[in-house]
């Protein structure tokens, strides 16, 4: 994906930022929405180049399905994965092998490994300790497989499956 002009930059954050204020304002009002659009536009052009590189790209409609379908893939995931973390604290025995496991992704866009690297830590049992190229370093709560590729199998799949469409 190539890079996108400063327009389309601005445009693109100003959607972005603008859809977040009705999410947490929860009003439809005219003046909290117009309020909330300047401010969308003003914070916009002070900080377009901050925020992305592809503008307007990211409106792809194959991007925008996938990650519709990715959320709630991730709260399951999320869901899954606080159930198996409650049964190991419950249970007596307290069957737990912690350690760092190093993991590869395939994602090359800084924005896609920290995405990914975001859903790893926000997934219970899991955090994300570093990253370097490609490589992750993640502490698992029950470690599994030690390799390289079974603890990438485990942990990085169920996410760069969709992240590798979403952030190509």
């Amino acid at each position: 994906m190539k890079k996108a002009n400063y327009v389309s930059k601005v445009v693109f954050e100003t959607i972005v930022l603008f859809l977040t204020w009705i999410l947490l304002t929860e009003s439809f009002a005219t003046s909290e929405l117009i309020f909330g659009f300047l401010i969308a536009l003003v914070i916009s052009i002070g900080t377009a180049d901050l925020f992305t590189e592809h503008g307007l790209a990211h409106l792809n409609p194959k991007r925008l399905f996938y990650l519709i379908i990715y959320i709630p893939y991730y709260l399951y995931q999320v869901i899954k994965a606080n159930i198996q973390v409650a049964v190991i604290v419950l249970s007596p025995s307290l069957p737990i092998k912690p350690g760092i496991v190093k993991v590869k992704t395939n994602l090359k866009s800084d924005v896609g490994k920290l995405s990914l690297a975001n859903s790893i830590t926000l997934t219970p049992g899991t955090i994300t300790m570093d990253v370097q190229d490609d490589e992750l370093f993640v502490h698992w709560i029950k470690v599994e497989d030690e390799s390289v590729e079974g603890a990438t199998e485990s942990i990085v799949s169920p996410f760069e499956k969709f992240l590798k469409e979403i952030f190509s």
